[in-house]
């Protein structure tokens, strides 16, 4: 039987905007960043199934507004969009997490009105998204970010931030993409966090300066701890 569910968070007030909610976390990953902080979660294995899942989940209903969908990368398994149908149909909010990576997944979300809320990781910009990521993904992001901006589903951009993997001048290019590609709304710039165990090492990166004016008229930049 599989377990693609690698653990849950029992509750959040944080992960989900305004709501009260829970994290499913998705063993797996098709990327290798290497700032990853979740580095149990995307090399190991899964622990739970969908039907312990599902029966927790039935355990929160009228207690929890929202569930996430995080990993790891959750669009990757096959049993993910079944799943998210029937906590949909348990009168649950859905916020996916994800790295873009599976555009078709995301289409067939917003489609079928299973998807509430998108955070989109904006890994990097192309000519470093390989370097990053150990990923040739850059194209399905872009996908993604499209079908976004097309749809009425509310989403947030979001980019993990070491001053030693993406500069400041890579940062602004980042924020010049997405103003290219008509993004309008909050981009979140997330510190790196120092002292914990990586998927791979990397050295102290200290804060970013937040007073450089990196926002636009159509795009809010917000840096924020993870």
């Amino acid at each position: 039987m599989q377990k693609p569910v690698y653990s849950i968070t029992p509750f959040t007030l944080l992960d989900y905007p305004d709501h009260t909610a829970c994290i499913i976390w998705f063993a797996g990953c098709n990327m290798r960043c290497l700032y990853c902080y979740n580095p149990e979660i995307v090399l190991g294995k899964g622990k739970l199934t969908i039907a312990e899942t599902l029966r927790f989940l039935t355990s929160r209903k009228h207690l929890l507004e929202g569930v996430v969908f995080s990993g790891g990368e959750c669009t990757l398994h096959p049993s993910f969009l079944e799943m998210v149908r029937i906590v949909k149909e348990m009168g649950f909010l859905v916020k996916i997490d994800t790295n873009g990576s599976r555009p078709k997944v995301l289409e067939a979300l917003i489609n079928q009105g299973c998807v509430d809320y998108v955070a989109l990781d904006f890994k990097a910009i192309a000519k470093s998204f390989v370097d990053i990521t150990r990923s040739h993904l850059h194209a399905a992001f872009e996908k993604s970010l499209h079908l976004l901006q097309e749809s009425h589903v509310p989403f947030e951009v979001r980019t993990t931030w070491h001053r030693e993997l993406i500069s400041t001048a890579e940062l602004q290019e980042m924020v010049d993409y997405l103003t290219a590609h008509a993004y309008h709304g909050t981009y979140y710039v997330q510190h790196y966090v120092n002292n914990v165990t990586t998927l791979f090492p990397l050295p102290f990166s200290a804060p970013i300066n937040d007073s450089i004016p990196f926002s636009t008229a159509r795009i809010e930049v917000v840096f924020r701890s993870l």
